[in-house]
């Protein structure tokens, strides 16, 4: 490399370390992540080895089930370049596009992170028992904002999702943890067709719901919205459950700022993000282009950085029965836990006064640190490989 080059090289490393430190320091006072080190004298590549070191011997080993989905794609190429994490499979499902476009998307997105390696699984085509609803408004008819991604020459396993799903957790009990960012119909169908399965799960993280209002209904959340009788059996399941809704994602707000980072790091991973991004701010924001909620990020970023989520523990109740509100998520925060009483002229059924007492079934989300999050995410996706 000439002097020149290298010179270039050196000054966009200075302008995104500057760049990302300031969109931090706005209101957090902090430096973002590895500058910190760095600060203190240490080389970056010093720090990445020590961070990497690290991670490497303590990485949460998930499996991610997905329906890549613009926020999905910025989600899996942020787990796959945190060494807190390692991914063990990814299970496509239909969701924000059909299983068509969103097992090849798992492909693309792993071919474009370095990451062939790594199994991919077909998973549902359809919810349990309802007709599939897509997000093709928000994502684009490919689910990738319209940005296409070479074909991929990998392909998918034999197994299905369901299937892969419970060899990789029984292989492994205790050990994997579920990081399902799509519709749960994956997760349910490997739940109801391996009952001893669910006491193996380490935990299974979600990006749904919502206890204050959806977005695809003023009940449900997308996600619960597609599969609610999945959503249902997932959360009965006794798996330890975290639940990362809208009552924080909806804060999680990229901005043109974050994009103008991405862009000045010449990589194809932040080119390809931020022209998704940009995409569906054109596409679906709701403030003229300038903003775009990051929901699945949101939910792998809080695997790496516990702080940048509160938690408070609720009992959360998925509705499946109701006409306008199937799919929504209720959480009680403390008992008892009431049903709807039972129609006068039904069969005798039991009193829905509730005499057990109050078990939480989840951790929700509650309270973000959104600039912690934004910190964590651009050093992610702009590092070096």
């Amino acid at each position: 490399m000439n002097l020149q080059a290298e010179a270039g090289k050196q000054s966009r490393r200075k302008f995104l370390v500057n760049s990302v430190g300031i969109l931090a320091a706005g209101s957090m006072g902090q430096l973002p992540l590895k500058v910190e080190a760095r600060a203190a004298g240490e080389s970056r590549e010093a720090a990445s080895r020590k961070s990497e070191a690290a991670g490497a011997s303590s990485a949460h080993r998930i499996i991610i089930d997905t329906d890549p989905g613009v926020d999905d794609a910025i989600a899996i190429l942020l787990a796959l370049r945190s060494p807190e994490l390692k991914v063990e499979a990814v299970t496509p499902v239909a969701g924000n596009v059909p299983l068509d476009f969103t097992l090849p998307n798992a492909m693309k997105l792993l071919e474009l992170a370095g990451r062939s390696d790594i199994p991919v699984a077909a998973g549902a085509r359809s919810p349990l028992v309802r007709t599939l609803v897509t997000a093709k408004y928000v994502h684009g008819n490919n689910g990738l904002g319209g940005v296409e991604l070479p074909a991929p020459k990998m392909r998918p396993v034999n197994e299905t999702a369901p299937e892969l799903i419970r060899r990789i957790v029984r292989a492994s009990p205790g050990e994997i943890s579920i990081v399902a960012v799509g519709p749960l119909t994956n997760v349910a169908l490997a739940l109801r067709a391996d009952p001893g399965l669910a006491q193996m799960i380490r935990s299974i993280v979600v990006m749904g719901g919502s206890l204050s209002g959806g977005n695809i209904t003023p009940a449900a959340e997308f996600n619960f919205y597609v599969d609610p009788e999945a959503a249902r059996i997932v959360f009965d399941s006794g798996v330890p459950l975290t639940m990362v809704g809208l009552d924080v994602t909806n804060k999680a707000l990229v901005r043109q700022e974050h994009l103008k980072i991405l862009d000045s790091v010449k990589t194809p991973v932040c080119d390809f993000a931020a022209k998704i991004l940009r995409a569906t701010m054109a596409r679906w924001s709701k403030d003229g282009g300038q903003t775009v909620a990051l929901h699945d990020p949101l939910t792998v970023a809080s695997m790496i950085d516990p702080e940048i989520l509160k938690l408070r523990d609720y009992y959360v109740l998925i509705e499946t029965l109701g006409e306008a509100s199937a799919g929504q998520s209720i959480g009680y925060s403390s008992g008892p836990v009431r049903r709807s009483p039972p129609m006068e002229t039904g069969p005798a059924a039991e009193s829905p006064e509730s005499k057990e007492s109050f078990r939480p079934n989840a951790k929700v989300a509650v309270e973000v640190d959104p600039d912690r999050f934004f910190r964590l995410l651009l050093a992610r996706l702009t590092k070096e490989a």
